[in-house]
């Protein structure tokens, strides 16, 4: 991957006045070909499926990120995120994030897979009608597929995992739901799918156990993901460590040793340090269900040195976001996403999340260089207060 040249071209026009937000909407068209405008608000007649008791629309801040140099399988090149946030200091951090990484070669981000499940459970009088049923399951899953996937155009059944519990089975029913986050799709396609199940077997069932931890940071979502599961890695070179950031690769390992006991002391699901911050900020842009950040910004971020700089590692095993459907439907969430060149595509979901992914990095890099250098509390008094 090329890398940027460091000049100020490449460097987003700062400053606070209106003439200045002017200026970088003009260099946005400039480097992007991309003109923003700012569009008018849907009609309340197209806000069926998004929201009720409407009574008009609030206002939220947003700013641009980068550039981002993303080397991935569905995201490939420079982008300028869009983030939507109240902390001063996020838009500027994720933006030296990016900055470095893109004078380092860029981020490598990979889409490991796409799964959303939906767990009803069946509940039985006695252990051998659970035993059964679970052979009934195995044998009956092609029947079971085709009644799931009659309620969708795009879904596919995936697989059933099932779980015994006690005098319960739990069916965590796998979809892959293409370009929508698919929440109301897996619902649906698990209430038909289990209407069918109690017509042939006689067992009833509850459609939501809770163990497909839905709005929940849960282990289960850990290990095995839900939605898109995504990978990114950078390579700060030493240049760019002490320049860009402030830091060097002694300062980073003395964090590194104390900072992932401390956070499982504290009980934290995975060891990172804001997530969520970057996950919210992108997901109120491009029209995502905020509410699923809860059980998102779970994953592990991680450094090690080499010879030429410090890696930077990033899991998201839990990214439930789409390009369809939901708040992607309004009109500059729909912009946005055109920004990013995931308006449209077979995969532009994955696309989405691979993006995500690797600016979810672009900020752990910026945070973690602000501890390791002792410049948090500064910069916060300098850009988050007035």
């Amino acid at each position: 991957m090329a890398k940027l040249k460091n000049n100020n071209r490449s460097k987003i026009p700062g400053g606070y006045h209106s003439d200045d937000t002017g200026k970088r909407i003009t260099w946005i068209e400039k480097k992007t070909g991309f003109n923003y405008k700012d569009m008018p608000v849907n009609k309340s007649e197209e806000l069926k499926g998004i929201i009720e008791n409407h009574i008009g629309y609030m206002k939220i801040p947003m700013a641009i990120a980068g550039p981002l140099q993303l080397d991935g399988h569905y995201a490939k090149g420079e982008f300028f995120v869009p983030i939507c946030t109240l902390e001063g200091t996020l838009a500027i951090s994720m933006t030296r994030g990016m900055y470095a990484s893109s004078l380092s070669g860029g981020i490598r981000v990979r889409h490991v897979k796409q799964e959303l499940s939906r767990a009803p459970v069946f509940i039985f009088d006695n252990l051998d009608d659970s035993i059964e049923f679970i052979s009934w399951v195995d044998e009956h899953y092609d029947d079971i597929k085709k009644v799931a996937e009659s309620t969708t155009q795009y879904g596919k059944l995936l697989r059933i995992d099932q779980y015994p519990v006690q005098n319960y089975v739990i069916l965590d029913m796998v979809l892959n739901t293409g370009n929508a986050a698919g929440q109301n799709m897996v619902t649906l396609a698990a209430k038909v799918a289990c209407d069918y199940i109690k017509e042939q077997t006689g067992h009833e069932f509850i459609l939501e156990s809770g163990f497909n931890s839905d709005k929940k940071a849960s282990a289960r979502n850990m290990i095995m993901g839900r939605g898109h599961t995504v990978l990114a890695e950078t390579t700060l070179t030493h240049s760019v460590m002490k320049r860009i950031l402030g830091i060097y690769p002694k300062d980073v390992e003395k964090f590194q040793q104390l900072g992932p006991t401390i956070t499982a002391m504290a009980g934290t699901s995975g060891c990172h340090l804001h997530i969520a911050n970057a996950l919210t900020a992108i997901y109120l842009a491009t029209g995502q269900d905020t509410a699923c950040v809860a059980e998102n910004s779970i994953g592990h971020f991680q450094t090690e040195p080499v010879d030429h700089g410090m890696k930077c590692r990033l899991t998201l095993p839990s990214l439930t976001v789409g390009t369809v459907g939901g708040g992607t439907r309004l009109l500059p969430q729909q912009q946005n996403l055109e920004l990013l060149g995931c308006q449209n595509g077979e995969y532009s979901s994955r696309k989405l999340a691979e993006i995500i992914g690797a600016s979810a990095l672009a900020l752990e890099i910026s945070l973690m260089s602000a501890i390791a250098s002792d410049t948090f509390a500064m910069a916060h008094i300098k850009y988050g207060r007035r």
